[in-house]
């Protein structure tokens, strides 16, 4: 199938434009990857999608054009939360080398038939001088294999550790680095099976803020799940 893109009304075109020779080069070099591979703009409106796109996600380029990528993929991070959310500030649309970015990520997203499954997502920043707009383009590859396969070892993982954790009792744990009001906070909803929707709405937080918050826990506490974060936060008191 060709590609397709929007116009800067958000009408399909393949008209030339004095501004937007660059950005037509752009996608028809995408057209010509491997890898799933689309363009958003800064609010997250689809502004391309090429063949391997419609491949992997399951959706036409005509059927998803000018709609919000949030809502086409409905992504989640491996934490469970919604990973493009967060605006301009979300650590997944930082680029430079010396940012806190994250140049490459893994996400589960929504197929046109319901299935998920699970991409590695790379992000190139596309900044157009003669229109002054930006562009945020995605690569995806289809990981779902690893994925299951990582899942699987870190559920075994996470059993070992219980099991360890039983006989040595709460008080062997290594030292971990304190939690703030706010994470115990996090954590003692989490227990209590809250969704990440509810929580952000709760503590009036944005879900970015959130997922951050997440990360810390994790690291803090020397986790790697929800689950598991709230499991060793019981053990040693830290939550009721």
């Amino acid at each position: 199938m060709n590609q397709c893109s929007l116009g800067a009304d958000g009408s399909p075109t393949r008209q030339p434009g004095e501004g937007h020779v660059l950005e037509r080069e752009l996608f028809a070099l995408l057209e010509r990857t491997a890898d799933a591979a689309y363009t958003v703009t800064n609010d997250g409106a689809i502004r391309s999608w090429n063949s391997a796109a419609e491949r992997i996600f399951g959706y036409a380029a005509g059927d998803v054009l000018g709609r919000n990528i949030d809502d086409v993929l409905v992504a989640r991070d491996t934490l469970g939360t919604e990973a493009l959310a967060g605006g301009l500030d979300a650590a997944a649309r930082q680029w430079d080398v010396d940012s806190s970015g994250i140049p490459n990520f893994d996400l589960e997203v929504a197929t046109a038939d319901g299935t998920r499954i699970w991409i590695n997502v790379s992000t190139i920043v596309f900044d157009n001088s003669r229109t002054n707009q930006r562009l945020f383009v995605r690569l995806a590859r289809d990981v779902t294999p690893r994925r299951r396969a990582e899942l699987l070892l870190a559920q075994m993982s996470d059993a070992a550790r219980a099991i360890v954790s039983m006989a040595e009792g709460a008080t062997d744990h290594a030292p971990i680095d304190p939690l703030s009001v706010q994470e115990r906070r996090i954590l003692t909803l989490l227990a209590r099976g809250a969704s990440s929707q509810a929580i952000a709405h709760e503590l009036a937080i944005s879900p970015q803020t959130l997922r951050n918050h997440l990360h810390r826990i994790n690291r803090k506490l020397r986790t790697h799940s929800r689950l598991e974060a709230v499991t060793h936060a019981r053990r040693r008191g830290l939550i009721d």
